[in-house]
């Protein structure tokens, strides 16, 4: 007889016509629900085993080389070390920040220079010398590194205030810093005018050596003018290398100006070698961990009797027939959101690794070989999102295979409010380009807008005419911070270069810039020329502001970067020519 345990199908039957009743699955009996669990075969394992285990082998090697500025092609050179010490956003942006160690007719950081004079007074105070000498040491050192008057003419009228409130106070640590630094043998030396006693020679000297250091150090600067910046893209690049098992392997960033570097900033160039080979800082690591399920809210349910999470609800995206990445989206969250697991692995900063292997054993002690998407047939192998591509014109189509760079970035700074802004724009009726000088820092450091500085200058009055008569104009003024960009045609393809305006107000002077933007460290004979795609209909704004942080080591890092973001479409600057009215 047949057993009476047996059943052949269980299913819910409903007399009416809507499924509500039955797609509610309510519960009335615990052992009823182990039953349905037990049918849907939510107790066996004959689809895969969970990984709970996974081994990770990989090749690893720090960055040892560092090159500023665009490589061309079929380049061998032996590129300077790279510094470990340093954020690479800090060494790739930096630039000169301090004054020149002599004033010049056009004073420069002015309040950089009280400041640090007044830096100098404070330090000597804290040295064991009597009040009368160090009050009369105080009077000796401002009178003897005072700020030069005839630079006070050549300044704004907010910076010719500052200057008259310092100059009498605190010493120009310009001259200081040149006067220190310019004594023979290395050993300071004061004026005889000083009349600095002999016993408190060597408080002074001491004082003098410890505000140099920490006048040299306040800052991060390169040594020389930055090459990394190219004037030319209003962009940053350069090039990391470091050396595996296979060779060199050098890592550019052709296009960076978004102030954080990450992977993705980074393309693989085997055309140049940056003498990394010899390092010998290629190393193996293997690393054991427990694989995690990667979630995310809205994610189905692993099992059938389990509440989701009703915070994210996909059933209500909107998809037209035409919005395929939404509904890719959706198809991936719903079907393939929990075969996701993670691995975490520590790794070092400033390193690049190439994974060697990757053996996963899941719960039935089986143990699989996972293979990177790079070995599989065609059409999988030719795209994968977290790899490193060649740079175009440079190399296979593929991506580069298993590499993995942990850069030494930043992951939060603090920004100054801008002390220089520009901002490149088209325009159609002139057919031409401008760079509109919106901020500038002036002498004393100060943000100084160039458009209110325009409207407080006087001009002179355009002459009269009568009601009757003509008046004819060469040409229509334009404002003093706008810079003309002319078009130019070059060999390497058509530039925007920097022009001027001459001014018609019988003064025969012409309208400069006077910003660093539009005033780049250009070679001798140089000419400095945008290209032209690199200025868009919607234009580009680039600005200088300070940056501050703390590196992983504790360190604290102040220097000036540079960054470039979309403008705000075409403008007019109302040039006309050969005009009657």
């Amino acid at each position: 007889m047949p057993s009476i345990t047996s059943w052949i199908r269980l299913e819910p039957r409903s007399r009416d016509v809507e499924m509500n009743t039955s797609l509610q699955a309510r519960v009335y009996d615990p052992l009823w629900l182990l039953a349905r669990q037990w049918q849907f075969g939510e107790f066996q394992g004959e689809d895969n085993g969970t990984p709970v285990l996974a081994r990770w082998s990989a090749e690893s090697a720090p960055l040892t080389r560092y090159f500023s500025g665009a490589i061309k092609p079929n380049t061998q050179i032996k590129a300077p070390r790279f510094d470990l010490s340093l954020p690479l956003e800090t060494l790739v942006e930096r630039e000169a920040v301090r004054p020149a160690p002599q004033p010049t007719s056009q004073p420069d950081k002015i309040r950089l220079a009280a400041e640090a004079g007044q830096q100098f007074l404070r330090m000597l105070d804290q040295q064991p010398i009597a009040p009368p000498a160090l009050e009369k040491y105080h009077d000796a050192f401002v009178r003897g590194f005072s700020f030069q008057p005839e630079q006070r003419d050549a300044l704004d009228p907010e910076s010719r205030a500052f200057f008259d409130l310092v100059a009498q106070r605190v010493p120009d640590a310009r001259r200081l810093l040149s006067a220190f630094r310019t004594t023979s043998g290395g050993e300071i030396k004061f004026p005889p005018a000083m009349k600095i006693a002999d016993k408190d020679v060597a408080e002074v000297r001491e004082t003098a050596r410890n505000w140099m250091r920490w006048f040299e150090t306040l800052f991060s600067e390169p040594e020389a003018a930055n090459p990394t910046w190219l004037p030319e893209r209003m962009e940053y690049s350069f090039s990391v290398a470091t050396g595996l098992s296979d060779g060199e392997q050098v890592l550019t960033a052709p296009e960076y100006y978004e102030g954080h570097l990450d992977w993705y900033a980074f393309d693989s160039n085997r055309e140049v070698r940056l003498g990394s080979e010899g390092d010998q800082a290629s190393t193996t690591i293997t690393r054991t961990a427990i694989p995690a399920p990667a979630s995310f809210r809205g994610m189905p349910a692993p099992r059938f009797w389990e509440f989701e999470d009703a915070q994210v609800n996909l059933a209500s995206v909107d998809a037209g027939p035409t919005d395929l990445l939404r509904m890719l989206l959706v198809e991936f969250a719903v079907d393939y959101g929990n075969d996701w697991f993670v691995i975490p692995v520590e790794l070092d900063v400033g390193s690049l690794y190439r994974t060697r292997s990757l053996v996963v054993t899941d719960t039935f002690g089986v143990r699989t070989l996972i293979q990177p998407a790079s070995e599989l047939k065609e059409p999988f192998s030719t795209w994968r999102m977290f790899q490193h591509s060649h740079l175009r014109g440079n190399g296979p189509s593929k991506p580069a295979s298993n590499l993995f760079f942990l850069p030494p970035s930043l992951v939060k700074s603090l920004e100054s409010r801008s002390i220089e802004e520009v901002l490149f724009l088209r325009d159609e009726m002139a057919n031409m380009a401008w760079g509109v000088e919106q901020v500038i820092e002036s002498a004393a450091e100060y943000p100084l807008n160039r458009f209110e500085q325009q409207r407080t200058e006087t001009l002179p009055a355009p002459p009269k005419t009568s009601a009757n008569e003509l008046s004819y104009r060469l040409s229509t003024e334009t404002p003093d911070n706008w810079v003309p960009l002319v078009p130019a045609k070059r060999k390497d393809g058509m530039r925007l270069e920097r022009g001027k305006v001459l001014r018609i107000d019988q003064t025969w002077q012409f309208v400069e810039a006077q910003g660093r933007i539009l005033n780049p460290e250009l070679p001798i004979d140089g000419h400095f020329g945008i290209f032209e795609e690199e200025i868009p209909r919607e234009g580009i704004r680039v600005t200088r502001s300070y940056q501050l942080t703390r590196w992983h080591d504790g360190s604290t890092h102040l220097w000036v970067g540079r960054r470039k973001r979309v403008g705000r479409g075409e403008g007019s600057s109302g040039l006309r020519f050969d005009s009657v009215s």
